[in-house]
């Protein structure tokens, strides 16, 4: 009985430790294992990530800085873009392969910006930046602005108005809808003077008399002052600056004052579009009935449409995921 006893002991041990054997191997054997495997994902992690950083120049842009052009006058910056390669790794490492559309980019900024440069008028955005604007001038031409606000909704499209002082005071419940559309509004001085040949003070109280008005009604502050007629002269440039108002030009105009025929309006526009836009237009019937087919075929061109703030900042547009 006590040797029975003894050999089924002895049995249960070499049981026992045959289970241990093979259902819990030596702890040295299992981080042995480990560190095989985890070796094996850092040198494909490490790979991946190598090659991102070793492409990662080919794929960057450095910034551009705001300078004053001799033609085109006030030019803004365009920020630079550099590869994020940890967030582009994190894209990426699910499949484990290079892919350029993953890519995270950020932007860097340029050292000098449009508002480190001295007073000068602003004609257009930066002419790599893939967008333009729409300047709408409003004294008058009350009848169209509603159409006009409907088919710049359709398309998501944001344009800045530039509103005389005297209308915004005459049209309180107009300028407030163009504002609760969305829209930027600028300085189109108060009565429509020509800038140029009017005294100091006298554009001073333009300037200011608008402000105030647009303010008071909109609730908005003003940033950019479009002259009557393009004209000015170097002094309302810097009264302007000094009130920290960006004198806004134009590089392309529909002409729409003269009423052409829609495609005529079309044409000209399509014919002098470009990267940096800016087209002035007003609230005319041939305005109101050509831009929906303008704004199609500007988009068509691979540009975006928004404000002038939105065109002058040194966003760069990027389609990358």
């Amino acid at each position: 009985m006590k040797r029975s006893l003894i050999q089924i002991a002895a049995f249960t041990i070499v049981v026992f430790f045959t289970y241990k054997t093979v259902s819990h191997p030596n702890p040295e054997d299992l981080t042995r294992s480990l560190s095989m495997n985890l070796s094996e994902v850092s040198k494909q992690r490490d790979a991946l990530f190598t090659e991102i950083e070793e492409k990662a120049s080919k794929y960057e842009v450095a910034p551009q800085d705001a300078k004053i052009d001799k033609v085109w006058k006030a030019q803004p910056g365009l920020n630079g873009l550099k590869v994020n390669v940890k967030k582009s790794y994190e894209n990426m490492k699910k499949n484990g392969v290079f892919d350029e559309k993953k890519l995270v980019m950020d932007q860097i900024a340029p050292d000098v910006h449009l508002s480190d440069l001295p007073p000068s008028p602003i004609y257009r955005g930066h002419p790599e930046k893939q967008m333009a604007s729409f300047l709408i001038n409003v004294a008058w031409g009350n009848e169209h602005i509603p159409g006009m606000l409907e088919t710049l909704k359709k398309h998501g499209v944001k344009a800045t108005f530039f509103l005389e002082g005297r209308w915004v005071k005459e049209n309180p419940s107009m300028a407030k809808m163009i504002v609760d559309a969305g829209h930027e509004v600028g300085n189109h001085s108060y009565t429509h003077p020509n800038m140029k040949t009017l005294g100091s003070d006298a554009v001073r109280e333009q300037l200011v008399k608008t402000n105030e008005v647009i303010e008071a009604i909109t609730g908005n502050d003003v940033v950019w002052f479009a002259p009557p007629s393009g004209s000015y002269r170097d002094e309302v440039v810097k009264i302007a600056h000094d009130m920290k108002l960006g004198t806004i030009m134009w590089s392309v105009d529909t002409i729409d004052w003269q009423k052409p025929e829609p495609n005529v309006l079309i044409n000209r526009v399509m014919g002098k579009i470009h990267p940096g836009a800016m087209i002035l237009m007003h609230p005319t019937p041939s305005t109101a009935q050509a831009l929906d087919t303008l704004i199609i075929s500007i988009k068509e061109k691979g540009l975006e449409l928004g404000s002038v703030s939105s065109l002058l900042s040194e966003e760069r547009i990027t389609h990358h995921h």
